[in-house]
């Protein structure tokens, strides 16, 4: 997907083809949901097409090693199990799924078949249909060979070499930002190639049980998120609604826009699977939202753990990370409000021990050192071994 949504620019969009955006359209004349024919098994043709795939090869050797996978057999076939339902049996028999921890949206392709997810689009994808309409998306740009022509264009002004060199440190051990926007700026589709890639990622979900009109309520929901990022740190929001000349990306309300208008031209319906996909995350969702909560951007977070909840209800997970937001923005009046979401989560049947601690640390910051010592005596009692024990038993002593 876009880079200003993952701002570190993605591990695995460094080779499939960075930063994802789509294109706009005057017009949206009838769109055909005929897909067509696949060639399972491609190999490499030119030199350049087996030099690419020389590289992105030992690329995935390492990406298998990498810290930020994600080593989840049960995630992994849920991921495949929406990337066949949409794409086909035919077309995903050959694809290997890597998941990389990573709070932001994305999701990309390498021209030999491996597709990587961050661990961000999953809790952002508010059903089935929507996580199907990014992978789509991202097989469509591997099924059209667009990251062959991304690679001569960049390859022109970069030496080959040198950004090998790159990607075998970043897979190894750095992922900061700037290396990683580097090597992502290196590998852009054109706005033509994007048009290409909706259009054949609707074709997808059109030709599939889900809904093709889902794929543009991720964009309207990416902006929404960008929004209340900006009005939580009081800052004016990055949108632009128009494209520039030389911009090779449109706006994500030109986006937004255009796959709403080629979704109903489609004419499909079909289920998008919104309990499925909250079920198939169940059992990682605390992670995901611990991670998304240590971004430290409450008004992003805010607006997620609000979409969640107006699809799920106010969960105890989803209290508890509420209260991790209020705890580390921590305004006194913040304290107060995170305890009342601990309360609730543990009253809810949240059966996470160190909600015990940190409702006792906000009590006890708040000035509540009674009401405190008990939630740590609690938390003592279920985590006896704890690596925090001592410290806990220094504030009982106090």
């Amino acid at each position: 997907m876009r880079n200003t949504i993952a701002a570190a620019a993605t591990i695995a969009l460094l080779i499939g083809g960075a930063a994802e955006a789509g294109t706009p359209s005057p017009a949206t004349a009838p769109v055909s949901a005929t897909l067509p024919p696949y060639a399972p098994a491609y190999e490499p043709r030119s030199v350049d097409e087996r030099g690419l795939w020389m590289e992105t090869d030992e690329y995935e050797r390492r990406l298998k090693d990498s810290p930020l996978l994600v080593k989840d057999v049960e995630l992994q076939n849920y991921v495949r199990k929406v990337l066949c339902e949409t794409v086909g049996d035919n077309r995903c028999g050959s694809v290997r799924i890597y998941i990389l921890e990573v709070p932001a949206l994305n999701a990309s392709m390498t021209p030999n078949g491996a597709l990587t997810v961050w661990t961000g689009l999953l809790l952002r994808a508010q059903n089935e249909a929507q996580l199907g309409a990014v992978l789509g998306h991202e097989f469509a740009h591997f099924e059209l060979r667009h990251t062959l022509s991304a690679f001569k264009q960049r390859r022109k002004a970069t030496d080959l070499l040198a950004w090998a060199q790159v990607l075998g440190g970043l897979t190894n051990t750095d992922t900061t930002g700037l290396q990683l926007s580097l090597i992502g700026s290196m590998f852009r589709y054109s706005r033509d190639e994007e048009k290409q890639a909706d259009l054949l990622a609707l074709k997808y979900l059109a030709a599939s049980p889900y809904p093709s009109s889902e794929f543009a309520r991720i964009w309207q929901n990416m902006m929404a998120e960008e929004d209340a990022t900006a009005a939580g740190r009081k800052v004016k929001s990055k949108h632009r609604y128009t494209a520039g000349f030389f911009d090779d990306h449109p706006t994500d309300l030109d986006r937004a826009n255009y796959l709403a208008s080629a979704a109903q031209a489609m004419g499909d319906s079909g289920d998008p699977q919104v309990a499925g996909h909250y079920a198939a995350i169940g059992h990682i969702l605390p992670r995901l939202l611990a991670d998304q909560t240590k971004l430290n951007d409450f008004g992003g977070s805010d607006y997620i753990l609000n979409e969640m909840a107006a699809l799920h209800g106010w969960t105890p997970d989803l209290l508890f990370a509420r209260g991790q937001m209020y705890t580390l923005r921590g305004n006194p009046r913040d304290l107060l409000t995170a305890s009342q979401f601990y309360r609730q989560a543990l009253n809810g049947g949240l059966n996470d021990p160190v909600a015990h601690r940190e409702l006792g640390l906000t009590l006890l910051k708040s000035g509540s050192a009674g009401e405190a010592k008990p939630e740590f005596e609690k938390y003592l009692q279920l985590v006896p071994g704890a690596s925090d024990a001592r410290v806990i038993k220094t504030l009982l002593s106090e």
